[in-house]
């Protein structure tokens, strides 16, 4: 999985819209190998001198894709989503946010069996400081360096990763899984890749309330990792029932509460925090 976010070749569907033009200039300006954008019935036009093709298969005959980066409007997502499947593209990251659940339904109907992984929707998208910048994570606040991290909040992501920075801790890996019900890489993957890279020797989780993911990551760095893990949980005051940010974020039973997901994560070996600042208190304690 790391030859997946370390892919050369990037492109944005959505190029020409004013979220998919500005993340453009940004990812250029990160390093990001940006070599086309995909914008139906706007083939010739440019954004920050990268040509914009009318779909994925006309880039394709003359260049290799290996990632693409999806800022297309929530009701056309899902025909994008579809077209970068079926040109079997390894890495496609979704920014958009309030795609209907029904269209994601059909995307993980036409993702089983293919030969592309997802990421989103709904997410950051992912940053390999001095590597990659794919999706909206801003660059400056990171370091390059051997912590990783995985999280559903795009905000509190962005806390932690500018808080390690400020300590002079250096960031290998940071994923926003984005925050929807029905998503594709989730937790366990990105455990896994972390897990399995010789750089990454810190992993940061960071969670919130409503379904069971985190307990499930739980469950697995108890028996799959063995790198030191740190987490926080956000939403302890949270009143069940009510949806707070995310589609994903609704406290269904006390199960799914922050206050059960930081225990269990306790109970598996991971170092819990009670909120970001205390979290990067340990991680920088952690390192001596």
């Amino acid at each position: 999985m790391t030859n997946l976010f370390e892919g050369k070749n990037v492109i944005v569907q959505g190029m020409t819209g004013a979220h998919g033009s500005f993340q453009t200039k940004a990812m250029l300006a990160a390093g990001t190998n940006v070599i086309a954008g995909v914008t139906p019935g706007k083939q010739g036009q440019e954004i920050e001198g990268v040509k914009v093709y009318d779909s994925i298969k006309a880039i394709q005959e003359t260049n290799q894709v290996d990632i693409t980066v999806i800022c297309v409007p929530a009701p056309y997502a899902k025909a994008a989503i579809l077209e970068a499947i079926n040109a079997k593209i390894p890495l496609i990251i979704i920014i958009t946010e309030g795609i209907p659940v029904h269209d994601m339904l059909a995307v993980n109907k036409a993702l089983k069996g293919s030969q592309s992984t997802l990421l989103g929707p709904n997410s950051p998208g992912a940053l390999l400081p001095g590597i990659n910048k794919l999706g909206i994570i801003p660059a400056n606040m990171s370091r390059r360096g051997n912590a990783a991290i995985v999280s559903r909040s795009g905000t509190l992501t962005y806390e932690t990763m500018a808080g390690l920075t400020d300590k002079g801790i250096g960031q290998k890996y940071v994923i926003g899984i984005g925050g929807d019900i029905i998503h594709g890489m989730g937790y366990k993957e990105c455990l896994e890749l972390f897990e399995n890279d010789e750089e990454v020797d810190q992993i940061i989780l960071i969670g919130e309330i409503g379904g069971q993911d985190e307990i499930e990551a739980a469950h697995y760095i108890k028996g799959c990792v063995t790198k030191p893990v740190f987490a926080y949980i956000a939403g302890h005051h949270a009143p069940e029932g009510i949806q707070l940010g995310h589609a994903g974020a609704i406290l269904g039973s006390a199960l799914e509460s922050a206050d059960n997901k930081t225990k269990i994560l306790a109970e598996s070996g991971v170092k819990t925090a009670g909120s970001i600042t205390e979290l990067i208190t340990f991680i920088a304690s952690a390192r001596g």
